[in-house]
């Protein structure tokens, strides 16, 4: 009880200082004269509201067992910080609570107050109480027209947090303007900027490339594989500036070079130029025209009727397969496949057969180059599963680490996606970072049901900061701890005065009652034993 009364006193001064008035005490009458203090009149008991005139306060906490304790409290100075006017970017604001009530009761003080950054941010860091306690989740959107209110119970599942997988996508995410929505976001745009530091000695700025509305800028394989790869990046920095760290990592085709970044066994540097010289080094070489497809047979099915000179090169799932190979051949095998009412259609990757003999011509040539970036090879990490090298070779020293060697592999190899997504565990939450949600069929068909797949960001979406905010705003109601304020600029505590206070707002679930004995129901005794 002593460690609760301390905590009363506590509050009740706290409350007095913020509100610039003395709370009474309670049911005094006369001063103890055994207290000279009282009795002259030095001390002076509060039993009516007394303004606040600055200064310092004590608190005298005396506990049964001699615990003693004195605290000296100094008021907080800042002064009530000006409502903003409009907020110029959109916020999340997430709620955790015993019942539903209690979760839109947060969420409509939120809206409320919207103006106030302090006690949003407030908000958003008392929500991540693990679901075992605070079962019912919601979020709401702030700043924007319909923010919303979503709210639901967190699905009952094993013990523990759900793991948390990263898919890196590959070519084919690219879109014009895809930076454009997410730049507005501090961290986003601080890695983007980091990212272009990278390149600007040869000559490219990411951030121009990502803004570009010109439909060609991505036709050029440097400009996609570096743009792509740094989106991925920055898409990873703001995950974990919210606290969202993967427990798996799978990247396709050019996706692996940001698995990397993603394992902390590659730099930034690293990343980006690993991306720029793939880009360049295909650039460079004499490659004969190519193509590739999305085709509806299964692996085994394309090993027996691809013509030859075609391959199969990325194993998505299994009744999803990209082939592989010469332009012409290509366009003919697809012909015939659509006449038999199979599904086939072409990708765009700039006229190269990627993951197919045609890269061994440029193998020697990026092995040098990369050799120069990633100077040693590196550990990875048991999360990072691959996809460039059988499961039967994982052990292997080429796929224990991440090296020259082993992105040149990831060139030149096929890509076995469905094999790596056989390891998702059931009750996964699955990240597509990419800056378009290219995999979201794939992963559908290929990952168990009880997985929840969310991807970052849509080429079709009006405003991606907004699509990319609802997306943690489901993390949250899958029971993920993604803390949104790691996207703003830090709260600086003391809050200012004036802030609201949120303990008024906490709905209790009076759902169930027990009986509580009254002091009548003990037995009494006039021996004190």
């Amino acid at each position: 009880p002593e460690p609760a009364s301390g905590l009363a006193a506590l509050a009740k001064v706290l409350l007095s200082l913020e509100h610039g008035l003395w709370a009474p005490n309670l049911h005094f009458c006369s001063p103890n004269p055994e207290i000279p203090a009282l009795r002259e009149g030095r001390l002076q008991v509060v039993d009516r509201p007394l303004p606040v005139r600055g200064g310092i306060v004590a608190i005298n906490s005396f506990g049964f067992g001699g615990s003693n304790v004195h605290v000296v409290l100094r008021p907080n100075s800042r002064p009530p910080s000006p409502s903003t006017p409009h907020i110029t970017l959109p916020r999340l604001l997430r709620a955790s609570g015993r019942t539903a009530e209690a979760v839109r009761c947060l969420l409509e003080q939120g809206h409320q107050h919207h103006r106030d950054p302090a006690f949003v941010s407030m908000l958003n860091d008392i929500a991540g109480s693990p679901p075992a306690s605070m079962p019912f989740r919601g979020f709401t959107m702030l700043g924007v027209q319909d923010g919303g209110l979503e709210v639901q119970e967190v699905p009952q599942l094993p013990p523990g947090p759900r793991p948390v997988w990263f898919i890196c996508s590959g070519m084919g995410a690219q879109w014009h303007g895809m930076g454009s929505s997410l730049m507005r976001l501090h961290g986003f745009r601080e890695s983007i900027l980091r990212s272009d530091e990278v390149v600007k000695p040869l000559g490219l700025q990411v951030s121009e490339l990502l803004l570009s509305k010109d439909e060609a800028t991505f036709d050029d394989l440097v400009h996609a594989f570096v743009s792509l790869t740094a989106i991925q990046i920055a898409l990873i920095d703001l995950l974990t500036s919210m606290g969202v760290r993967p427990d798996g990592i799978i990247g396709h085709s050019l996706g692996e070079v940001a698995c990397g970044y993603a394992d902390g066994c590659l730099t930034r540097e690293e990343t980006i130029l690993t991306a720029y010289w793939r880009g360049q080094c295909i650039k460079e070489a004499s490659i004969p025209p190519g193509a590739m497809a999305a085709v509806g047979l299964s692996w085994e099915e394309c090993k027996q009727r691809c013509p030859p000179g075609i391959v199969p090169a990325c194993h998505n799932s299994e009744d999803t397969v990209t082939i592989s190979g010469p332009q012409a051949e290509m366009v003919a095998f697809l012909e015939q496949l659509k006449k038999e009412g199979v599904f086939a259609k072409e990708v765009r990757t700039g006229g190269m057969a990627f993951h197919s003999y045609f890269m061994e011509a440029i193998a020697p040539t990026l092995l040098q180059a990369l050799k120069k970036v990633i100077r040693e090879p590196r550990p990875r990490s048991a999360r990072w599963l691959s996809t460039s090298i059988p499961e039967a070779q994982w052990q292997g020293s080429l796929a224990r680490t991440s090296s020259a060697e082993y992105s040149v592999n990831n060139l030149v190899s096929p890509v076995l996606f469905q094999e790596a997504l056989y390891h998702v565990p059931e009750h996964a939450v699955v990240l597509e970072i990419a800056p378009h949600a290219l995999l979201q069929a794939v992963l559908k068909r290929g990952l168990k049901s009880s997985c929840a797949i969310i991807p970052l960001m849509k080429k079709d979406q009006t405003d991606n900061l907004e699509f990319f905010l609802r997306s943690v705003g489901r993390l949250h109601l899958l029971g993920i701890d993604a803390n949104p304020n790691g996207l703003y600029p830090p709260m600086e505590v003391p809050v200012p005065r004036g802030t609201p206070l949120i303990s008024p707002h906490i709905k209790w679930d009076h759902s169930q009652t027990w009986d509580v004995p009254a002091a009548g129901d003990f037995p009494s005794s006039s021996s004190g034993s």
